[in-house]
């Protein structure tokens, strides 16, 4: 059966409150399919019951699940590649060289999903970063769900396939059953939060480099001004912002400059460019 006009109108009006998510109409189809396994979790014989439930009897936990549901988590190992290229061969090497360095490296998965990225991070750091050097990598995310399995840290054989090569399998992994679990050695570097981006942030100490990738489509124009001021505050003067390929901050905040970074772009407050930095337009 497909969603009523008000069922929709209820769930995209949670989200949008909830999570910034803007849910447009056509997407009926997609909310009933992703929704279908809560009703059955809760108990419920349909999803308009599920949805009729709670709008007479409001339940943060089964609003917690809305959020859970209709939250994209599409992720990979290394994925799209040329970010963590950049993060190698140019980010890298001018951390390194930044005069009083303190020999640590701090960087924010800031959509982390299941886990993938961060600790695709981990093991770009742990390969690239000189001796006697230290990385930290925050991972954060919306969705408890995969904050959950973010933080047990065992994927798939499905999973490990999606972009890890082979020889990072064998080092970073060790079997958990039918499942590859992260090792200890990689995992203690790496902690992840729950934590909702279009919410005030909650303190943390600046970062060198931030991962925010393909969340920023998903918001209107205000929220994505929102969420990248916040960001900014978050980012160590001389640090780098990575985006999603179909993102910019061109346009929606001024205070950025687009820099080249190897084959692809970065993200860099504009008072900390250095004057030798390719631009782009």
């Amino acid at each position: 059966m497909t969603l009523s006009a008000a069922d929709f109108t209820f769930v995209s009006t949670l989200v949008r409150r909830e999570a910034a998510i803007v849910l447009a109409p056509g997407k009926e189809y997609l909310v009933e399919a992703r929704l279908i396994p809560v009703a059955r979790q809760v108990g419920a014989a349909s999803v308009a019951e599920f949805l009729a439930n709670l709008q007479r009897r409001p339940n943060p936990a089964d609003q917690r699940r809305i959020i859970d549901a209709l939250t994209t988590n599409e992720t990979s190992w290394f994925r799209d590649r040329e970010p963590f290229s950049a993060l190698t061969d140019v980010v890298l090497p001018e951390l390194v060289r930044r005069p009083g360095a303190n020999r640590k490296v701090r960087i924010w998965s800031a959509a982390s999903s299941s886990g993938q990225e961060a600790y695709s991070l981990a093991i770009t750091l742990q390969e690239n970063l000189p001796a006697g050097w230290s990385y930290e990598i925050m991972g954060s995310d919306i969705s408890t769900e995969m904050i959950k399995r973010a933080e047990a840290a065992e994927y798939s054989q499905v999973e490990v396939n999606r972009g890890l090569p082979a020889a990072q399998l064998v080092q970073y992994f060790e079997r958990a059953g039918a499942h590859w679990r992260i090792t200890q050695s990689l995992r203690r570097n790496v902690s992840f939060k729950l934590m909702n981006l279009t919410a005030p942030l909650p303190p943390m100490p600046p970062f060198d480099v931030i991962f925010l990738r393909n969340v920023l489509i998903y918001f209107d124009v205000a929220t994505k001004k929102s969420v990248l001021r916040n960001v900014a505050r978050l980012l160590r003067p001389d640090g780098w912002l990575f985006l999603g390929a179909a993102e910019t901050t061109i346009g929606i905040d001024d205070n950025y400059e687009r820099v080249a970074a190897g084959r692809t772009s970065a993200y860099r407050v504009r008072s900390a460019v250095p004057a030798g930095a390719a631009r782009k337009g």
